[in-house]
């Protein structure tokens, strides 16, 4: 299968998904999440040939969030609508799509995960950070409570607490923050990221697929992160229309600091 926006390489018993929009730090596009979904079911049914999944980005960037451009084009009516709903253009899926997968994954953070990017790192398996990554629960930047799953993922990681400061602030913080926090497995060096992520990759290829298979199910079988997602849209649906909420992405637009009124 072929795609513009990311890549799929394999080796061995490893599949490897680099997100591709570096110049907008892999910000989740429709036809960039639309590809992810796909690319996430075709690596998933080449079990047990593929045993492992390193997902990564390209450039500066992990993953961005949800490209904050397109979504200030459909506010403001400037970007047509698609004649049908597709769920795979909807970014937050993606989060149970990553926990359906067979195999476990690896999110290998080469640099920013904010918002849905910080969402997608929680829903996989493990965690490996460079010393440049950065992360943040943003939403609440942007007028938006957290969703693609990491209401449920966040604070079952790190606590309620921390996941409450990272809610109700936005704060971007690195990864030795990170890694303190149990937010990330390890830290690494940015030149050894790959390796240390195929490192961990080879060893879970090695043990037996169907039983490393089945602890995933049941690791995650108390996360039920579909069962977030409607709760996430129906906090969400009082903001999207407010007066702060379009003042958000217009301030970033515009790389100014947002007055907010509370309306």
């Amino acid at each position: 299968m072929s795609y513009e926006l990311l890549s799929v390489e394999r080796k061995g018993h490893t599949a490897t998904i680099t997100l591709n929009r570096p110049e907008r730090l892999n910000a989740l596009s429709r036809d960039l999440t639309h590809e992810l979904h796909r690319a996430l079911d075709e690596v998933s049914d080449e079990f047990p040939q593929i045993r492992t999944l390193i997902l990564t980005g390209s450039g500066r960037g992990f993953c961005a969030g949800a490209d904050v451009t397109a979504m200030a084009a459909r506010q403001e009516g400037a970007e047509p609508k698609r004649q049908a709903w597709d769920p795979f253009d909807s970014i937050p899926p993606l989060a149970p799509h990553l926990r359906r997968v067979q195999q476990p994954v690896i999110a290998a953070v080469n640099g920013l995960a904010v918002g849905a990017g910080l969402s997608l790192t929680l829903a996989s398996d493990i965690r490996v950070a460079s010393t440049e990554a950065r992360f943040a629960s943003i939403f609440v930047k942007r007028g938006l409570v957290p969703d693609t799953g990491s209401s449920v993922s966040l604070p079952d990681l790190v606590g309620l607490g921390i996941a409450a400061e990272m809610a109700y602030t936005g704060r971007v913080v690195d990864a030795q923050w990170a890694l303190e926090k149990g937010l990330v497995n390890r830290v690494v060096p940015h030149d050894q990221l790959l390796a240390a992520a195929n490192e961990i990759a080879d060893e879970i290829a090695a043990n037996p697929p169907l039983a490393v298979r089945a602890a995933k199910q049941l690791l995650f079988r108390r996360q039920r992160l579909d069962d977030a997602l409607p709760h996430e849209h129906d906090a969400n649906a009082p903001s999207m229309p407010s007066d702060d909420r379009i003042e958000a992405v217009r301030a970033f637009l515009e790389k100014r600091t947002p007055v907010f009124h509370g309306r």
